[in-house]
C-alpha cells in the first residue's frame, strides 16, 4: 500500500482504535453502579447508600480535578503512550476491583480509576482533531463519541454477567480485556506530532505551562465555549442520573421497565445525533465557517422543547418522543465541541482547553445531580428538568452572538 493511500486511511484507523478505548473508558466506570447488590453480599459496607454514594462521588471529584491536569500533560507528552498507559492502569484497577475484599480497598481503587480515566479524553480527542481535516473532523469526533455511549450501555450489563458468574469474575475479565487492548494500541497507534517530526533531530520546545494557561484564559472565545459546553452538561448529566426516575414517575411505570426504556431511548437517539451532526457540520463548514457553530446550535435548540416535554409530559408518546429528541440534539452538540474548539484554540492548547471544559462539565453534573435529588424529594423533579431549558436557551443565544470563527483550524 503506498504512503498516500495509507495517509488517507490511517486517520480512520485512529478513530477505530480510540473507539475501543472510549468504550472501555465508560464501560469500566459504569459497571460498579450496576453491581452494588452483588458486591454488598461480600462487602457489607456497600449496604449503606451513603457509603455507595461516596464511592461514586470520589470518582467524579478526582476525575473532574484531574481533567485540566491531564489536558496539560497531553499537550506536552506523546499522546500515544499517555493513552496506552491510561488504559493499562484503569484496566488493571478494574481487575483489582475483583480482588478487593474491603470497602477501603474499593474506595481507593475507585479514586485511582478517576485519575487514570481522566488522562484519556483530552488526549484522545485532540489526537483525532489533529488527524482529521475540516472535511471529516466532526464526523470523526461523533463516531468516537458513539464508543462512549456504547460503553455506557455495555457497562449496564455488569450485573447480568455478575449474576451468571460472580462480581469478582466480571471485574477480572473486563480488566484483562482492557490490558490486552492496551498491548494492541502499543503496536498500531501513532501520535501525529511524533509521526510528523520523526525525521527532525530536535523538537521545538514546549510553551511553559503558565504562559500557555495565561494565553488560553485570555481568549474570550474560550470562555464562551466553556459556557456553551457547561450549560448543556447540566441536562446531559441530569438525563444520565435521573431520567429513569423521571420516566418512572411521569409514566407511573415500575423502575424495571422505566430504566431500560429511558437508557435505550437516549443511547439510540444520541447515536443518530452524533452521526447526523458530524456529517452536517463537515459539509456546512466548507461553505460557511460558522457551519459547526450553527450545527451545534441546532442540536442545542432541539433539547429545549425536549426538556419541557420531559418535565411536564405524562403520556408515553410525549416522554419517549422528548427523550428521542433530546438524544438527537445532544448528540449533534456533542459531535461538534472539539471541532468548534479547534476554530478558536491553537493545536498546542487543545487538550488543555478540553481538559478544563471536561472539569467544568463534570462538576456541573455533580451539582445538578444533587440539586435534582432535592427537587425530587419535594416532588418537583419534572419542573427541574423543564427549568434546565432556560439555561440551555441562554447559552445558545450567547454562542450564536459571540462565536464567529475566522478559520476552521487554529494552528
Amino acid at each position: 500500500m503506498n504512503v498516500k493511500k495509507t495517509s488517507k486511511i490511517y486517520p480512520w484507523v485512529v478513530v477505530a482504535l480510540l473507539w475501543g478505548v472510549a468504550l472501555l473508558n465508560y464501560m469500566d466506570r459504569q459497571m460498579l453502579s450496576t453491581m452494588k447488590d452483588a458486591m454488598q453480599v461480600d462487602i457489607v459496607e456497600l449496604q449503606s447508600a451513603t457509603n455507595f454514594g461516596w464511592l461514586m462521588a470520589i470518582f467524579l471529584y478526582i476525575y473532574g480535578f484531574m481533567s485540566p491536569v491531564s489536558g496539560i500533560i497531553a499537550d506536552r507528552l506523546n499522546r500515544k503512550w499517555l493513552i496506552v498507559g491510561s488504559l493499562f492502569v484503569w484496566s488493571a484497577v478494574t481487575y483489582l476491583m475483583g480482588v478487593a475484599t474491603t470497602f477501603s480497598q474499593v474506595f481507593w481503587l475507585r479514586a485511582l480509576m478517576g485519575v487514570s480515566e481522566a488522562l484519556y479524553i483530552p488526549a484522545g480527542l485532540s489526537l483525532i482533531a489533529d488527524y482529521h481535516s475540516e472535511k471529516t473532523r466532526s464526523l470523526a469526533v461523533g463516531i468516537h463519541m458513539t464508543g462512549l455511549y456504547t460503553g455506557q450501555a455495555v457497562g449496564g450489563f455488569g450485573a447480568t454477567v455478575a449474576a451468571a458468574y460472580s462480581w469478582h469474575t466480571t471485574f477480572h475479565w473486563f480488566g484483562i480485556i482492557g490490558i490486552a487492548y492496551a498491548v494492541v494500541l502499543m503496536f498500531f497507534l501513532r501520535d501525529k506530532k511524533t509521526a510528523e517530526t520523526a525525521d527532525r533531530p530536535l523538537r521545538q520546545p514546549k510553551e511553559p505551562v503558565g504562559v500557555s494557561l495565561k494565553s488560553l484564559l485570555g481568549n474570550v472565545a474560550f470562555w464562551v465555549i466553556l459556557l456553551y459546553f457547561a450549560a448543556p452538561s447540566l441536562p446531559g448529566w441530569a438525563t444520565k442520573n435521573w431520567l429513569p426516575t423521571l420516566f418512572s414517575e411521569n409514566l407511573d411505570m415500575p423502575m424495571s421497565q422505566a430504566g431500560p426504556l429511558s437508557t435505550i431511548t437516549i443511547a439510540v437517539s444520541s447515536f443518530v445525533g452524533v452521526i447526523l451532526g458530524g456529517v452536517l457540520s463537515d459539509r456546512w463548514v466548507q461553505k460557511n465557517l460558522r457551519g459547526r457553530v450553527y450545527t451545534g446550535a441546532i442540536g442545542l435548540g432541539l433539547t429545549i422543547p425536549s426538556l419541557l416535554l420531559l418535565g411536564y409530559g405524562h403520556s408515553i408518546a410525549a416522554v419517549v418522543g422528548a427523550g428521542l429528541l433530546f438524544g438527537i440534539g445532544y448528540g449533534m452538540f456533542d459531535a461538534n465541541n472539539m471541532p468548534i474548539l479547534c476554530q478558536f484554540v491553537p493545536a498546542r492548547q487543545r487538550a488543555t482547553a478540553y481538559g478544563i471544559m471536561n472539569m467544568v462539565g463534570v462538576f456541573a453534573g455533580a451539582f445538578i445531580t444533587s440539586l435534582l435529588g432535592r427537587w425530587g424529594d419535594g416532588g418537583n423533579l419534572g419542573a427541574g428538568f423543564a427549568m434546565l431549558a432556560v439555561v440551555v436557551a441562554v447559552a445558545l443565544c450567547v454562542q450564536l452572538y459571540s462565536l464567529r470563527p475566522k478559520t476552521d483550524r487554529q494552528e
